[in-house]
């Protein structure tokens, strides 16, 4: 047993060393992009379920942070503000599903297709969500939401989601190259790590043990390996479902979908499962308090269907273009650290981690975390404090 306990354990622990360096940076290119863009004007931005409007929110959604408890936050918050519901849920969407950080995980653990797939799909998923809004979604549904939202009930992530420390003045590059805009990358770098540690540990856990234990054949039968079509149908239809039991949402279902994919589910099938960070039972949790239970069991059913769907067209696009890999070699199954280019690559980045940390101590970043991490305090309040500490942080 303790045996197996290390084996799961090295496996996961050279998985975390395989993506580091990719994470710093994706985590880091992330925060630039939220230094520089407000989000006091998402709301504003996005009144109507136009397409237009839909593009918008697409738009900030890639730009915000790729955590889900945080999106689902944010996404709640501009809801109360007075943004379209239908807009506020595609927002939702593509913060987790067309983030920086997220594509280059992608291209380095299981290739580019996959990352290919995820952008191709992301904008297809988006799509068929707002067109089952169109056909189900009724008046009654949303004023049911926006009453249980207003109640004032608060998420793991509602202080992150809260708070604005993004530069308003100057150009985009004169926003990121200032004192005050190196200050707010900082604080968005480090939170953005406080609110993901726990999915990325977990994630890498659940895949190193997976990896470990679970035989090959095991998951070859449970995804139809040897029956091409049948795999083809049913991985878009189960990948949600494990990703929902599996409780790992955002960038940290990545090296868990390289398990799955190295275990023989389909193309579609692993698309599906990355898409469905937003349906985890603690989400699902989070909807119900959000915006009551039928509202709950509503998105549920809808934000299902268009993963699925989208999966599914992914994967008849792309097979159709012999782009689907033929190779299953995610790059999970190394038991040992070599110095080689990942070696080199992580301490080059480990360095500019430690600047960004290091600025984010000089400052009141620490405060400031503790304060994204407070459940307990109104969210308008909660908004206000932490836009004026940030102000303050930067004058300082």
């Amino acid at each position: 047993m303790l045996h197996a306990i290390g084996h799961a354990l090295m496996m996961s622990l050279t998985m975390a060393w395989e993506i580091l360096w990719a994470l710093i940076l994706g985590f880091a290119l992330s925060a630039v992009v939220q230094a520089v863009v407000s989000k006091e004007e998402m709301s504003r931005l996005l009144p109507d379920d136009k397409p237009k409007t839909i593009l918008k929110a697409c738009g900030l959604g890639a730009a915000s942070s790729s955590c889900s408890y945080a999106a689902v936050a944010l996404a709640r918050s501009m809801f109360k503000k007075g943004a379209n519901f239908t807009a506020a849920m595609a927002f939702q969407f593509a913060s987790t599903n067309l983030v920086l950080e997220l594509g280059i995980l992608l291209t380095v653990l299981m290739g580019w297709q996959f990352t290919l797939a995820e952008f191709t799909g992301g904008p297809i998923m988006i799509a068929l969500l707002v067109l089952l809004f169109r056909l189900f979604l009724r008046r009654p549904i949303v004023e049911a939401a926006r009453q249980q939202a207003e109640r004032g009930l608060q998420g793991r992530m509602e202080g992150h989601a809260a708070m604005d420390m993004s530069v308003h003045e100057g150009s985009l590059w004169q926003r990121a190259s200032s004192d005050k805009g190196r200050t707010a990358i900082s604080h968005f770098f480090v939170m953005d790590w406080a609110s993901l540690w726990l999915d990325i540990g977990a994630g890498l856990l659940i895949a190193g043990c997976l990896s470990a234990w679970v035989p090959k054949n095991f998951w070859q039968a449970f995804f139809f390996a040897n029956h091409p079509v049948l795999a083809k149908i049913w991985g878009p239809l189960i990948g949600p479902v494990v990703a929902v039991v599996s409780f790992v949402c955002s960038v940290g279902n990545v090296p868990l979908a390289a398990v799955l994919w190295n275990g023989g589910i389909s193309f579609g099938g692993v698309v599906a499962f990355l898409f469905a960070d937003l349906i985890v039972l603690p989400i699902l949790d989070i909807y119900r308090k959000y915006y009551g239970w039928k509202v709950s069991a509503f998105l549920f059913v809808t934000f299902y269907a268009a993963m699925a769907g989208a999966s599914l067209l992914v994967e008849l696009a792309l097979g159709g273009l012999h782009l689907v890999p033929q190779q299953r070699n995610a790059r999970i199954m190394e038991e040992a650290i070599s110095w080689n280019y990942t070696t080199w690559l992580n301490i080059g980045f480990l360095a500019l981690a430690a600047l960004l940390i290091w600025r984010f101590l000089r400052t009141d970043g620490p405060a400031m975390l503790r304060m994204m991490s407070s459940d307990h305090i109104d969210n308008g309040q909660h908004a206000a404090d932490g836009h004026e500490h940030a102000h303050h942080n930067y004058d300082r």
